[in-house]
Protein backbone atom coordinates (compact mmCIF):
# COMPACT_ATOMS: atom_id res chain seq x y z
CA UNK A 1 0.00 0.00 0.00
CA UNK A 2 1.19 3.87 -0.72
CA UNK A 3 -0.32 6.69 1.29
CA UNK A 4 -0.44 10.44 0.72
CA UNK A 5 0.09 13.37 3.21
CA UNK A 6 -3.63 13.65 2.66
CA UNK A 7 -3.89 10.71 4.48
CA UNK A 8 -5.40 8.64 1.49
CA UNK A 9 -4.31 5.10 0.98
CA UNK A 10 -3.61 2.97 -1.95
CA UNK A 11 -3.72 -0.11 -2.90
CA UNK A 12 -3.22 -1.51 -6.11
CA UNK A 13 -5.26 -4.75 -7.81
CA UNK A 14 -4.71 -5.35 -11.10
CA UNK A 15 -4.18 -1.99 -13.44
CA UNK A 16 -6.79 -0.13 -11.01
CA UNK A 17 -5.88 1.25 -7.70
CA UNK A 18 -8.31 1.08 -4.86
CA UNK A 19 -8.36 4.25 -2.91
CA UNK A 20 -9.84 5.22 0.52
CA UNK A 21 -8.88 7.19 3.84
CA UNK A 22 -6.76 5.93 6.57
CA UNK A 23 -8.25 4.89 10.08
CA UNK A 24 -5.94 7.67 11.21
CA UNK A 25 -8.19 10.12 9.14
CA UNK A 26 -11.35 8.40 10.29
CA UNK A 27 -10.73 9.20 13.79
CA UNK A 28 -9.61 12.75 13.59
CA UNK A 29 -12.85 13.38 11.05
CA UNK A 30 -15.22 11.29 13.72
CA UNK A 31 -18.42 9.57 12.66
CA UNK A 32 -18.98 10.33 8.58
CA UNK A 33 -22.39 10.77 7.93
CA UNK A 34 -22.24 11.89 4.10
CA UNK A 35 -19.94 11.03 0.88
CA UNK A 36 -20.14 12.08 -2.00
CA UNK A 37 -18.45 9.83 -4.82
CA UNK A 38 -17.23 11.38 -8.26
CA UNK A 39 -19.08 9.54 -11.38
CA UNK A 40 -17.62 6.24 -13.01
CA UNK A 41 -15.36 7.69 -16.21
CA UNK A 42 -14.65 10.96 -14.86
CA UNK A 43 -11.06 12.26 -15.87
CA UNK A 44 -9.24 13.09 -13.05
CA UNK A 45 -5.98 15.19 -12.33
CA UNK A 46 -4.11 14.65 -8.98
CA UNK A 47 -4.81 17.03 -6.46
CA UNK A 48 -8.17 17.64 -8.05
CA UNK A 49 -10.69 17.56 -5.59
CA UNK A 50 -13.30 14.77 -6.26
CA UNK A 51 -14.66 13.26 -3.09
CA UNK A 52 -17.10 15.13 -0.83
CA UNK A 53 -16.72 13.92 3.17
CA UNK A 54 -19.11 15.34 6.42
CA UNK A 55 -18.77 14.25 9.66
CA UNK A 56 -20.02 15.21 12.77
CA UNK A 57 -16.78 16.94 13.31
CA UNK A 58 -16.54 18.54 9.82
CA UNK A 59 -16.37 18.84 6.29
CA UNK A 60 -13.57 17.10 4.29
CA UNK A 61 -12.51 17.12 0.67
CA UNK A 62 -10.64 13.81 -1.14
CA UNK A 63 -8.36 14.69 -3.90
CA UNK A 64 -6.71 12.96 -6.63
CA UNK A 65 -3.51 11.10 -5.45
CA UNK A 66 -2.67 10.24 -8.93
CA UNK A 67 -4.03 11.15 -12.48
CA UNK A 68 -6.48 8.48 -14.30
CA UNK A 69 -9.96 8.06 -14.74
CA UNK A 70 -12.44 6.83 -12.09
CA UNK A 71 -13.60 3.33 -12.71
CA UNK A 72 -15.73 1.88 -9.58
CA UNK A 73 -16.96 3.91 -6.83
CA UNK A 74 -18.69 2.17 -3.82
CA UNK A 75 -21.68 2.86 -4.05
CA UNK A 76 -22.74 1.00 -0.53
CA UNK A 77 -20.90 4.18 1.14
CA UNK A 78 -22.94 6.51 0.12
CA UNK A 79 -25.96 4.80 1.80
CA UNK A 80 -24.37 3.64 4.73
CA UNK A 81 -21.01 6.51 5.06
CA UNK A 82 -20.03 4.88 8.22
CA UNK A 83 -18.57 2.05 6.69
CA UNK A 84 -15.47 4.24 6.40
CA UNK A 85 -15.42 4.31 10.07
CA UNK A 86 -15.88 0.85 10.43
CA UNK A 87 -13.73 -0.30 7.72
CA UNK A 88 -11.29 2.01 6.13
CA UNK A 89 -8.93 0.14 4.41
CA UNK A 90 -11.43 -2.80 3.75
CA UNK A 91 -14.95 -2.23 2.92
CA UNK A 92 -14.73 1.72 3.66
CA UNK A 93 -12.61 2.43 -0.09
CA UNK A 94 -14.30 5.27 -2.03
CA UNK A 95 -13.29 4.85 -5.61
CA UNK A 96 -10.57 2.45 -7.88
CA UNK A 97 -8.94 4.99 -10.58
CA UNK A 98 -7.26 3.53 -13.28
CA UNK A 99 -4.02 5.32 -13.63
CA UNK A 100 -3.01 7.33 -16.79
CA UNK A 101 0.81 7.12 -15.17
CA UNK A 102 1.29 4.30 -12.67
CA UNK A 103 4.86 6.18 -11.72
CA UNK A 104 3.04 8.68 -10.03
CA UNK A 105 2.25 6.26 -7.47
CA UNK A 106 6.40 5.93 -6.88
CA UNK A 107 5.99 9.55 -5.38
CA UNK A 108 3.84 8.44 -2.48
CA UNK A 109 4.73 7.23 0.92
CA UNK A 110 4.93 3.89 2.07
CA UNK A 111 3.70 2.39 5.45
CA UNK A 112 6.36 3.21 7.44
CA UNK A 113 6.67 6.87 6.07
CA UNK A 114 3.13 7.40 6.92
CA UNK A 115 3.20 5.68 10.53
CA UNK A 116 6.38 8.30 11.12
CA UNK A 117 4.08 11.07 9.57
CA UNK A 118 1.05 10.83 12.08
CA UNK A 119 3.16 10.27 15.01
Amino acid sequence: MKFTEEHEWLRIEGDVVVVGITEHATSQLGDIVFVELPDVGTTVTKDEEIVVIESVKAASDIMAPIDGEIVEVNTPLTDNPALANEDAIGAGWFFKIKPSDPSQMDDLMDEAAYNALIS
